[in-house]
C-alpha cells in the first residue's frame, strides 16, 4: 500500500495518471461525438438517444461521476507535474528548449482549465438547463434535439463552442502523443507516426464537433418545425 501511494505520488505515477485518466477522457470525447452527430439523422433518431441516455437512470449519472472524478484525477496531476517542473528548473538557466518545453506546458495547463470551465458551462446550458431559461420547455417535452438546434442558433453560443472545441483538440494533438511516451510506446521511427496520428485524430475530433454548430447557423439542421 506504502509503495503503491508512494509512487502514485511519484513524478512517474502522476504521468502514469495523466496518461490513463486521459485515456479515458479521449474515449468518451469520441463515444459523445459519436452520439452527438446523430443530430444529423434527425429530430426522432436524436431524441431517441437522448431517451436512451436517459433511461439509463443511477447507471448514468455513475458514469457522469466516474468521468468527473477521471477529469479531476487529470487536472490534479497536471497542475502537480508542471509546479514540480517548475521547481525543478534550474533559476536563470535558458536555452531554445526549455523555453519551448515551458511554452508547451503553459499552454497544455491554460488549455486544460479553459476546456474544463467550458465543460461546466456545457453542462449547465444542455444538461442542467440554467444558462439559457428559453431550453427548458423543450427539455420537459424531451425534444432534445430543438433545444440543441435553438441553443446553436445564438451565433455567441455556437462560436464559443467552437474555440472551445478547437482548443480542445489543440490540448488533444499535444497530449494523445504524450500519452504514447508515458506507455513507452515510441521511438525515433515511430515518432513521426505519432505525430500525425495525432493531428489526425484530433482534427477530425474538431471537424466532427464543429459541423454541428456550424450546420445549424448555415440553417441545414433546423429545429422541428422549421423555426
Amino acid at each position: 500500500m506504502n509503495f503503491t501511494a508512494g509512487y502514485l505520488q511519484s513524478s512517474v505515477g502522476k504521468k502514469l495518471i495523466m496518461a490513463i485518466s486521459g485515456i479515458i477522457l479521449i474515449g468518451f470525447i469520441l463515444g459523445h461525438l459519436i452520439g452527438n452527430l446523430q443530430v444529423f439523422s434527425g429530430p426522432e433518431k436524436f431524441n431517441n438517444y437522448a431517451k436512451f441516455l436517459q433511461s439509463l437512470g443511477g447507471l448514468l449519472w455513475v458514469a457522469r461521476i466516474f468521468l468527473l472524478g477521471t477529469l479531476l484525477a487529470h487536472i490534479i496531476s497536471a497542475v502537480a507535474l508542471t509546479k514540480e517542473n517548475k521547481a525543478a528548473r534550474p533559476i536563470g538557466y535558458q536555452n531554445e528548449n526549455t523555453n519551448v518545453a515551458s511554452w508547451s506546458s503553459r499552454t497544455m495547463v491554460i488549455s486544460g482549465m479553459v476546456i474544463a470551465a467550458f465543460v461546466i458551462y456545457h453542462l449547465l446550458h444542455f444538461t442542467i438547463v440554467v444558462a439559457d431559461p428559453e431550453l427548458i420547455p423543450l427539455k420537459d417535452n424531451h425534444d432534445i434535439f430543438s433545444m440543441v438546434v435553438i441553443g446553436f442558433q445564438k451565433p455567441i453560443v455556437a462560436a464559443s463552442y467552437i474555440v472551445a472545441v478547437g482548443l480542445l483538440c489543440f490540448h488533444l494533438n499535444h497530449a494523445i502523443f504524450s500519452v504514447f511516451q508515458t506507455l513507452g510506446i515510441n521511438s525515433s521511427s515511430m515518432d513521426k507516426k505519432i505525430k500525425l496520428f495525432s493531428t489526425a485524430l484530433s482534427t477530425l475530433i474538431f471537424l466532427g464537433y464543429a459541423s454541428i454548430p456550424v450546420s445549424i447557423l448555415l440553417n441545414i439542421v433546423k429545429p422541428q418545425g422549421g423555426m
